[in-house]
């Protein structure tokens, strides 16, 4: 069964890897402005070399058009992050080094 997330209500959480040092919260609004669905959203500190579990689970997506809130409270103090989104059509594309600590949103595009 999958969920829609619609607009700016809708939360997304973010759990990576945790790392010993407490670091704040990291939130941001991801904004989908392609003609495709997000199926699956992952993030990790661009010095790991894996990726967390799927960020909208329980079979979530956030359709083309809509935005939602992201929250990143895995305990890293890190800032650089990669991004791995996978859409409805099974596309991937992958963002490295996204600078969490200054992003206020982040935009997926065709």
């Amino acid at each position: 069964m999958n969920t829609i997330i619609k607009g700016g209500a809708a939360a997304l959480v973010l759990l990576g890897s945790a790392l010993p040092v407490a670091a704040e919260d990291v939130y941001f609004t991801l904004y989908n402005e392609s003609n495709r669905s997000l199926h699956y959203f992952y993030a990790s500190p661009s010095n790991s070399s894996s990726w967390g579990p799927d960020l909208l689970r329980g079979g979530h997506t956030l359709r083309a058009g809509y935005n939602g809130t992201v929250t990143i409270a895995d305990d890293s103090t890190e800032c650089y992050y990669d991004f791995k989104f996978i859409m409805g059509d099974g596309s991937e594309t992958v963002r490295n080094e996204i600078n969490i600590c200054d992003l206020g949103s982040y935009t997926i595009y065709d």
